[in-house]
């Protein structure tokens, strides 16, 4: 999705694991009215994108940053402003630190993190496995947004409208007629091929954009720990983090509501292009 004025300054805003660009609607209405160019692109295996052929080599950080580092390479973005949830913002991390892509290091003009750290707790990708990497069938929609609302509740408040579109937009038709989540299972495979893969202390380190870590106060992906040692070392040991915490959310804050967007543009426009 392509939100806003070709012109504007451009922020490339990216889903988390099992979800689609589409999550960022709220987001790219916001921003695209305020002048910016929005870029919300579905992850490989996720949503209108194809599935991977290769999974166990595809469905890792380090070729998802290949596939941001060649988006910016075809649409000759020069300067991006990055706002990633969860797995999106660990893409935004591993192309700031340029360690994979050294060309991206120099594109991020801003990062932020939306409860995602250079480290996430065990506990809580053992749980996104858990109904991730195994997505139930239903009869019908309405029983699949059912769904949606039980495992995406630590979200926050989403109204009506805005929990039919998430399903709307996350509906994958089966050849028997039932439907699921809209995303290729075999892309939690990267938690078994690549278990180390969201370690990512070098990547943090050679961060020099200023970073923004927004965390859901009732998160259980992003640990008090972690934070204390972002604050100790990488952009944080050189004046370059804020870290904000979102009432009422767990993991991950929707990022649907003035309270959530609004410390997002102010960061941004203190960033600069």
């Amino acid at each position: 999705m392509d939100w806003g004025p070709r012109e504007g300054p451009v922020v490339i805003a990216w889903h988390g694991l099992a979800r689609t660009s589409r999550d960022m609607d709220e987001l790219a209405a916001y921003f695209s009215e305020r002048g910016f160019r929005v870029i919300c692109p579905d992850t490989i295996g996720r949503g209108l994108s194809q599935w991977s052929p290769a999974p166990d080599e595809e469905y890792q950080l380090s070729f998802y940053t290949r596939i941001a580092a060649a988006l910016c390479d075809e649409l000759k973005l020069t300067r991006v402003h990055w706002v990633g949830t969860s797995m999106g913002g660990a893409i935004g991390l591993v192309c700031a630190g340029g360690l994979v892509e050294p060309a991206m290091k120099g594109r991020i003009a801003s990062l932020v993190l939306n409860d995602t750290a250079p480290q996430i707790a065990e506990a809580a990708v053992e749980r996104i496995r858990s109904y991730a990497g195994q997505p139930p069938a239903f009869d019908t929609v309405v029983e699949l947004e059912a769904f949606f609302r039980t495992v995406y509740k630590p979200y926050g408040w989403l109204s009506d409208a805005q929990w039919r579109r998430l399903t709307e937009t996350s509906t994958r038709r089966l050849p028997d007629g039932r439907v699921m989540p809209h995303y290729d299972p075999a892309m939690v495979r990267q938690f078994s091929a690549h278990p180390d893969d969201y370690v990512l202390w070098p990547h943090y380190d050679a961060v020099e954009a200023p970073l923004l870590c927004l965390r859901g106060v009732e998160s259980d992906l992003v640990l008090p720990e972690t934070l204390d040692e972002m604050r100790r070392r990488g952009p944080g040991a050189k004046g370059r983090l804020q870290i904000i915490e979102i009432p009422g959310c767990g993991h991950a804050p929707a990022l649907n509501v003035p309270a959530h967007l609004e410390p997002i543009e102010a960061f941004i426009r203190a960033a600069g292009t």
